[in-house]
């Protein structure tokens, strides 16, 4: 995936100038797909060259004029021709595992005290994620179909957390048994 289609996602559900963008990416879609603002607008710039995206300028007073983007017939055609196209496995491509594998060869108290870290960092987000889902999806019956697959990529970020929070437990908790 490009930063291009997650782009053409949070614009097709509402046309942005590229500071909104960044904000929203960063409260939703940048949980999933990490770019930076400088990415955004470089990219806001060649899907606009590329004719992906349209450009309104709209004025503002004392601010310069804002630019809102919203996706062309291009960009929409792009953008369903890639949710179209069939995508590979995901992958399972984690620093943590590799280190867990490697434990053994270090300094295996280094890592269990990261490890706790870690999984603070992890309840953290899920704690978020928690709210999230409680505020703007407090009875998920009956979404609109747009609405129902940004809930739904919630949840699924909702189990990720869960994933590595417990995934993260059951080696301290075996590290644990070990020691004692």
């Amino acid at each position: 995936m490009a930063l291009e289609h997650a782009l053409l996602v949070a614009l097709s559900e509402r046309p942005a100038s590229g500071l909104e963008l960044t904000r929203r990416f960063e409260k939703s879609l940048g949980f999933f797909w990490h770019a930076t603002h400088q990415q955004i607008y470089r990219v806001l710039a060649r899907m606009e060259a590329d004719g992906w995206v349209t450009v309104e300028v709209v004025e503002q007073e004392g601010r310069p004029d804002k630019r809102v983007h919203t996706p062309s017939a291009t960009g929409r055609r792009v953008l369903a021709d890639w949710l179209a196209t069939p995508m590979p496995m995901e992958t399972f491509r984690s620093e943590l595992a590799v280190k867990l594998r490697g434990a053994s060869y270090g300094d295996r108290a280094a890592l269990v005290r990261n490890l706790r870290d870690a999984r603070a960092d992890h309840a953290l987000r899920l704690a978020t994620y928690e709210q999230m889902e409680r505020e703007q999806f407090p009875d998920p019956t009956g979404l609109e179909p747009g609405v129902r697959d940004r809930w739904l990529v919630l949840r699924g970020g909702i189990r990720l957390e869960r994933f590595w929070i417990d995934w993260i437990t059951e080696y301290l908790q075996a590290h644990e048994m070990e020691t004692s």
